[in-house]
């Protein structure tokens, strides 16, 4: 089997595969990416673990802080507790609330709606709006816009002065 197939089947049955908790298996959140295929989960009671992704996963799917992973236990490891067996998305967490197999410390908030309250609509509604030109100054910065990629940070002017000084 071609690596591009492999690929394929793998993101296939991760996006549109059937869920189903079974024994040994629980749902956790991920709270950060350690590297090296490692991630920092919180379990249903509010435990933080490190969780380890199969090499099945790895280069084929993409796991980022919020998501949440259906794992197993594995006993062996003292500081790697559990094995990812399955990343969850908004259908499938769906079918999980409708089977009453989620979690309730989890069922606090709502998955399927953005964490930070940036909706797309809201950020287009916001590069939409015009500009305020003002005709006093060719160069005033005031035509322009907020770059909103980047942090503010302070900006300091030289004066005349503090040059000619030098």
């Amino acid at each position: 089997m071609s690596e591009a197939t492999k690929r394929k089947i793998v993101t296939q049955e991760v996006v549109h595969g059937n869920v189903a908790l079974q024994k040994g298996q629980y749902i956790v959140k991920v709270v950060e990416s350690k590297g090296n295929n490692l991630f920092s989960v919180e379990e249903e009671t509010s435990h933080v673990t490190l969780c380890s992704m199969p090499p099945k996963f790895r280069k084929n799917v993409w796991i980022k802080r919020g998501d949440f992973l259906i794992v197993e236990s594995i006993k062996e490891g003292k500081k790697v507790t559990c094995e990812m067996v399955h990343i969850l998305y908004p259908p499938q967490i769906q079918d999980l609330k409708s089977d009453h197999l989620w979690p309730a410390r989890f069922d606090e908030n709502d998955v399927t709606k953005p964490s930070d309250g940036v909706t797309k609509k809201s950020f287009t509604e916001y590069r939409s709006t015009k500009p305020v030109v003002s005709d006093d100054s060719e160069d005033s910065d005031d035509s322009l816009e907020e770059n909103v990629n980047q942090r503010n940070r302070p900006v300091v002017y030289l004066s005349e002065t503090d040059s000619e000084s030098d």
